[in-house]
């Protein structure tokens, strides 16, 4: 019998990227499952609406990396400004003067503040839905490309919500927000002021949004059961209390199932970045051909090709203020940037499942004479594994385009590469290989335009792939910008999304950017 692999485990691990991208205390996802799972079984829910809550929990933020370039291009620091988004409740108008503008402009000089502060009056409103609609879109598309069941996609939609109908992306109200979503928001907010204050926090915290943005009546079951619920939460290990909580039947997936799984959230893991969309998926093609090429056996393929496709998890956690620095990094910038290897592997060690992988995705930027990081190994340290995802990263890399350089065409990029196993830094054999692997890659099929799109509309989406406005696609495409408008609708109304970072999965799951930027 095939072996299979229990989802709770894989996203009880994964779930820290959404900590992580979200600017949360790690395992904050896990503690809000633990709660919401506790709440939805003292409301009495049916055992499957329990398991959509779980599932819910657990994925509720992992959609806000895709935001991260706006957030950025608005804030600076977008991991501080989602914290303070996270603290501020928006159904209460003074809050956004005492909670969001300070905490968002917190450590900015005076001009810097000034700004910010006048921009989050201004225009945060409508930041504030585009944030709100792209988490929901991106959650949803995640949860039907891990094939979770139709209950958890359709509250993973509505997790952002509210109450009162003030929410998004649809201004749900009351009793037409799903159970799941409504109770995992209480859950969330609960579990986020309890890390911050104790119990007495998250009870203010909670109590104050109650009628507004969260359902009064599970807000009065968590009020009555307060500390329980939260001291239950923060007991143990919270991924083994992740296991043992998780609904009957559990869900199991195929062991063949895990590099989709794996896909999936490098594909989130892309997002944060325009300029990085498709990089852990085309890193994982060229890792696996390369290992086939060089006689790896059939379990070490399976390995790497998945941690190839996890490689970059930790990048959710650093700033895009660094991601897209347009000069170079200074030495502050580096020691942070340096730190996504370990990250990621810490990120993926806190699963049985992802554990055999961590140490190879971990060592992606090492380099046999020690000039890597973060361990700076050598050769005699670093295995072939590790070995085939340096050289299949670094040659990607190269092809797409980087604020601070072109992106180089492959034949460049080959011999750069060549260039470095001759140095000393990378090895030759797995250089030969994955440059004899991109090489029968350039010629690969694309699926020809899904979703009903045209030719037109295909090149639209590939510039809303990149962050282009509508001005700039205008200009691109020698149209005019509200022509441009009319063609953004159209692409978003065909393939079912309102949001860039939803139309910019939708193009690297359908293989639709064109080779330098996939």
């Amino acid at each position: 019998m095939a072996a299979k692999l229990r989802l709770a485990d894989l996203l009880g691990g994964l779930s820290l990227v959404a900590d992580s991208g979200y600017g949360l205390a790690p395992g904050h996802a896990m503690r809000s499952c633990l709660v919401g799972v506790a709440l939805a079984r003292r409301i009495g829910l049916a055992e499957h609406e329990v398991a959509d809550t779980f599932y819910t929990s657990l994925l509720a933020h992992v959609g806000c990396a895709a935001f991260s370039h706006e957030m950025s291009a608005a804030f600076g620091d977008e991991l501080t400004a989602n914290r303070a988004g996270a603290r501020t409740n928006f159904a209460d108008p003074k809050d956004v003067f005492t909670s969001l503008i300070p905490e968002s402009t917190r450590g900015l000089p005076p001009l810097g503040r000034v700004r910010t502060a006048a921009f989050i009056v201004a225009r945060g409103r409508g930041l504030g839905r585009r944030y709100d609609s792209t988490v929901c879109e991106i959650a949803r598309e995640t949860a039907r490309r891990i094939d979770l069941a139709s209950g958890v996609q359709r509250a993973l939609f509505q997790v952002k919500e509210a109450w009162n109908g003030s929410g998004h992306p649809r201004r749900l109200k009351g009793d037409q927000i799903l159970f799941p979503a409504r109770i995992a928001r209480v859950a969330s907010e609960a579990t986020l002021f309890h890390d911050l204050g104790g119990v007495a926090a998250a009870v203010r915290a909670v109590s104050r949004r109650g009628g507004s943005l969260l359902d009064p009546a599970i807000v009065a079951e968590f009020l009555g059961n307060a500390a329980a619920l939260l001291g239950e939460a923060g007991a143990g290990d919270p991924r083994e209390r992740v296991m043992a909580a998780e609904p009957e039947p559990v869900v199991e997936k195929p062991e063949g199932d895990l590099p989709l799984v794996a896909a999936a959230f490098g594909d989130l893991v892309d997002l944060k970045t325009p300029f990085t969309h498709g990089h852990s998926k085309e890193v994982a093609g060229l890792a696996k051909a390369a290992a086939e090429r060089l006689g790896f056996d059939a379990e070490a393929v399976r390995r790497l090709h998945v941690a190839a496709f996890l490689h970059d998890l930790g990048k959710v956690g650093i700033s895009d203020l660094l991601w897209e620095k347009q000069g170079p990094l200074t030495g502050p910038d580096w020691e942070q940037v340096r730190m996504h290897a370990y990250h990621g592997e810490r990120i993926l060690a806190t699963s049985r499942t992802l554990e055999p992988m961590a140490r190879t995705a971990g060592m992606h930027h090492e380099r046999l004479d020690g000039s890597g990081y973060h361990r700076g190994c050598r050769a005699p340290e670093i295995p072939p594994a590790a070995r085939v995802l340096a050289a299949a990263d670094a040659f990607q890399a190269m092809t797409q385009q980087r604020p601070h350089r072109d992106a180089l065409d492959p034949e460049q990029a080959a011999g750069q590469l060549r260039a470095a196993a001759k140095s000393g830094k990378l090895d030759h054999d797995a250089v030969a290989a994955v440059v004899e692997a991109a090489g029968q890659r350039v010629g690969r099929r694309r699926e020809l335009r899904p979703g009903g799109l045209s030719n037109r509309e295909i090149e639209v989406l590939r510039l809303l792939a990149r962050a282009c406005s509508n001005r700039e696609i205008g200009e691109r495409l020698h149209i005019s910008p509200r022509t441009a408008e009319h063609h953004v609708q159209h692409t978003y109304a065909k393939i079912g999304v309102t949001t860039r970072s939803a139309a910019a999965l939708f193009a690297l799951e359908h293989d639709l950017l064109p080779a330098k930027d996939a």
